[in-house]
């Protein structure tokens, strides 16, 4: 099992798109083992963006995903990073495939609803910036949801 971060951005909250989002990935067969509206601060944004520090869109980013809430969420399944990355659909929704998010929802590069953790490493380190362990749910052998320890 691979679990992976996706963070339904600003735009989605605003536009009242969260449930519909999510809706996308349960058909997709992946589970949700946490879930959160949440106000990310500065910090937390400045570490979520890490790898692009000193470019010149870094602090608009930084400004956008905290200037209002974002449901933030960890899926898990098969293949959970690739299927939400196809999921999700190119980083610029005129390039996105129709049937993505991005490609039937959104309109600009700077509004496009959704960031998917794009490796298995980038899934850890974000899960672990945006979740504390107590808050992820393990799906145990009988199909019951349990409380990690």
């Amino acid at each position: 099992m691979e679990r992976t971060l996706i963070l339904a951005k600003p735009d989605a909250v605003q536009r009242g798109l969260v449930g519909e989002i999510i809706g996308r990935f349960e058909r997709r067969g992946l589970q949700i083992v946490a879930l959160k509206l949440l106000q990310v601060s500065p910090e937390v944004a400045k570490r979520h963006y890490q790898e692009h520090a000193g470019k010149p869109f870094f602090e608009r980013l930084v400004s956008y995903i905290t200037s209002t809430p974002v449901a933030a969420m960890v899926l898990e399944g098969p293949n959970a990073i690739e299927i939400c990355r196809c999921t999700i659909g190119a980083t610029n929704p005129a390039a996105a495939t129709p049937g993505s998010i991005r490609g039937d929802m959104a309109v600009t590069v700077g509004r496009n609803l959704v960031h998917g953790s794009d490796s298995e490493p980038s899934a850890k380190r974000e899960i672990d910036l945006f979740f504390e362990k107590t808050e992820l749910l393990g799906y145990a052998r009988e199909n019951r949801w349990i409380i990690e320890a």
